[in-house]
């Protein structure tokens, strides 16, 4: 029944000029993600496509219009229904709003798997992988501190968020930065409520270089002696410098980020970035597929790694100047990892 209500729903699609390349009978899994334009999960998508195609899968994917778009996803969830799916992998835009299609999703009796981001409760969804995103930050505000100690310099920090949504993974990265780096957080759920006068502000990116160039302006005008940034991604990370080279003060101020996209690691090894935390999405995006392609098979639901939450992927610090006591890999092996 599930395979003929997908296959009426594929031939309404193709009526109503919508794409449609179902039809090769295979079990049907999903994956919706943030945006498709976001180099992170362009290569979750790569990710899952092999490991679709290895698996047996039927992947359709999904992606918002841009970070932020809660609309286009719960759509993707609905034409999911349709299509009888398994199950699907989801970086949900919304943690909060997208529960009730997740609701939805578990009544069709489908397998619901967060990755990068959780949902908000996390049991919304039936797992999640992603990376320790406060342990993410604290790395990048650990090495920063002792950067900053050895070379006897007060910092005065810019942060560079994403949105001002208050998603969980702005606020974990944000939060884990500042105790890394010896700042008291306010209340550790919300981004901006510190009073630290090492913090020169925050603006937020959309996560793009775009915005990271423009809200690296802005913080700019506030204080010129910004000489650390924090920046919620990699993208981000360059628009600010963008900025920062623009107002000649790109030799004076130390960048720290989170990805370790190879671009991110090339950046890295050319000076741009000093240090960043380097996650892991095709890992994500291969371990979902293989928890739904084992669940359409005998129903078994992944497992939480022991004492979290989620199931966690990892991060590894990337960075060509270490400082003692954090551990931290080259700008080489980032290159030989990056995104792995």
């Amino acid at each position: 029944m599930r395979r003929l209500l997908a296959t009426t729903s594929c031939i309404l699609l193709v009526l109503a000029g919508a794409a449609c390349n179902r039809g090769s009978g295979e079990p049907v899994v999903g994956l919706i993600t943030k945006t498709d334009t976001n180099p992170f999960f362009v290569t979750m998508k790569h990710g899952a496509e092999r490991a679709a195609e290895t698996a047996g899968l039927d992947l359709q994917t999904f992606a918002g219009k841009v970070d932020g778009d809660n609309e286009a996803q719960v759509q993707a969830i609905e034409n999911l229904i349709s299509f009888g799916a398994e199950g699907f992998l989801i970086t949900p835009n919304d943690s909060k709003a997208i529960v009730p299609s997740l609701d939805r999703a578990h009544k069709a009796g489908m397998l619901v798997i967060a990755l990068d981001t959780p949902v908000d409760p996390p049991d919304a969804a039936d797992a999640t992988f992603a990376t320790d995103n406060y342990q993410a930050g604290k790395l990048i505000g650990e090495w920063a501190k002792a950067k900053f100690a050895k070379d006897g310099k007060q910092a005065k920090i810019a942060m560079l968020d994403l949105n001002p949504n208050q998603v969980s993974v702005d606020v974990k990265r944000d939060q884990g930065f500042l105790e890394g780096f010896g700042i008291p957080n306010g209340d550790p759920n919300r981004i901006g409520d510190e009073n630290d006068p090492r913090i020169a502000g925050h603006d937020v990116t959309d996560g793009n270089e775009e915005g990271g160039r423009t809200a690296m302006e802005n913080l700019l005008q506030k204080d010129p002696s910004i000489n650390l940034v924090y920046t919620i991604n990699e993208p981000a990370a360059a628009g600010a410098y963008q900025a920062l080279k623009a107002a000649g003060k790109d030799s004076e101020v130390t960048i720290v980020s989170i990805d370790g996209g190879c671009p991110g690691v090339d950046n890295v090894a050319n000076g741009v970035i000093g240090a960043t935390s380097m996650q892991f999405p095709i890992k994500m995006a291969e371990l979902g597929v293989e928890a739904i392609a084992k669940y359409a098979k005998d129903g078994t639901k992944p497992q939480n790694t022991a004492g979290k939450d989620f199931f966690d992927t990892g991060v590894q610090l990337i960075t060509d100047d270490p400082q003692a006591g954090v551990e931290a890999k080259d700008s080489t092996w980032g290159k030989q990892n990056c995104w792995g």
